[in-house]
């Protein structure tokens, strides 16, 4: 056995741990405009595909619309180990290449409390 293999033995390490540890939670911010609603239709089964595909992948981990907000305003929580991950979905998301969002952004949030915090207290 290797010395690094060794330590990491030793140490109770594995590549899978270090994947893990090295996961953080990302949010995407999308931006609706008043009429999304009806500006969605025709590609929302496209859209909902899209998302089911990236929570098969475990990246997605929750998305949706908050209610009753004006401007609307969407958010889709990710765990990965970069932001890319987050704004390659953007990117695809046939919501955004139909018009459907005016703008989104990503933002790293950083999960210290809960069944679910990546970056526990």
């Amino acid at each position: 056995m290797g010395g690094a293999a060794l330590v990491s033995v030793v140490l109770g390490r594995t590549e899978q741990n270090d994947v893990a540890l090295s996961m953080k939670h990302f949010v995407l911010f999308y931006d609706y405009p008043a009429d999304f609603r009806e500006r969605r239709a025709p590609h929302r089964a496209m859209h909902i595909e899209h998302a089911r595909d990236s929570v098969a992948r475990g990246e997605l981990q929750a998305g949706g619309a908050f209610a009753g907000d004006d401007p609307p305003l969407g958010m889709l929580l990710f765990k990965a180990e970069s932001a890319e991950t987050a704004e390659a979905f953007a990117r695809a998301d046939p919501y955004v290449l139909n018009g459907v969002v005016l703008s989104w952004r990503v933002r790293e949030w950083v999960t210290v409390v809960g069944p679910l915090a990546l970056a526990g207290v």
